[in-house]
């Protein structure tokens, strides 16, 4: 009995390790797909960006070097940080946002699946490529803080919401080039 046991024990991480690994290989046509209904989503949540939003536009500049495909896995480093960075923005002080809540909610809930598919797969190696997600992180960390800042010193107020969720439809496409190529 005890040897059926670790047989199907053993079978079930085998199948799990190839079900999980096979995901993996998948995760650039998943991650477009994600990413093309993650601007959906950002279409539906709001209309069309208001004109009066025009005169408060930030150049907040992303870091577009953090998604350079030298190494693959640095890039899906990168592109897990990016997706922790706007669910963390698109999950707080929304109430003068004005937007579509079950969009919303499904914006949220893609890009928290998408984060959880990605730390599946991301090899977190402590190797040379450690420093350079080091940086990269920083990098993205200062461009993130950027948007949470202007968002909390214009008080979360329509406008900044605006301009920040049109700066999440840039970044997303950014991220959709960048897998396009890999």
């Amino acid at each position: 009995i005890m040897n059926d046991f670790v047989l199907i024990l053993i079978g079930l991480i085998l199948c799990t390790t190839t079900t999980s690994s096979l995901q993996c290989n998948h995760l650039p046509l998943q991650q477009r797909k994600v990413i093309e209904n993650s601007l959906r989503l950002l279409d539906k949540m709001g209309k069309k960006f208001p004109q009066q939003c025009l005169t408060e536009k930030m150049p907040f500049r992303f870091p577009e070097q953090v998604l350079e495909p030298r190494q693959r896995e640095a890039v899906r480093m990168a592109i897990e940080e990016i997706f922790h960075h706007i669910f963390y923005i698109f999950s707080k002080n929304l109430t003068l946002a004005a937007w579509d809540g079950t969009a919303l909610e499904q914006f949220q809930n893609g890009l928290y699946q998408q984060i959880e598919q990605l730390e599946a797969c991301v090899i977190k190696k402590q190797t040379r490529c450690f420093q350079n997600k080091e940086v990269n992180r920083l990098k993205l960390k200062k461009y993130f803080q950027k948007i949470d800042c202007f968002l909390k010193d214009k008080q979360h107020n329509l406008c900044s919401w605006e301009i920040s969720r049109a700066e999440m439809r840039r970044c997303l496409q950014l991220i959709d080039k960048v897998i396009k190529r890999i």
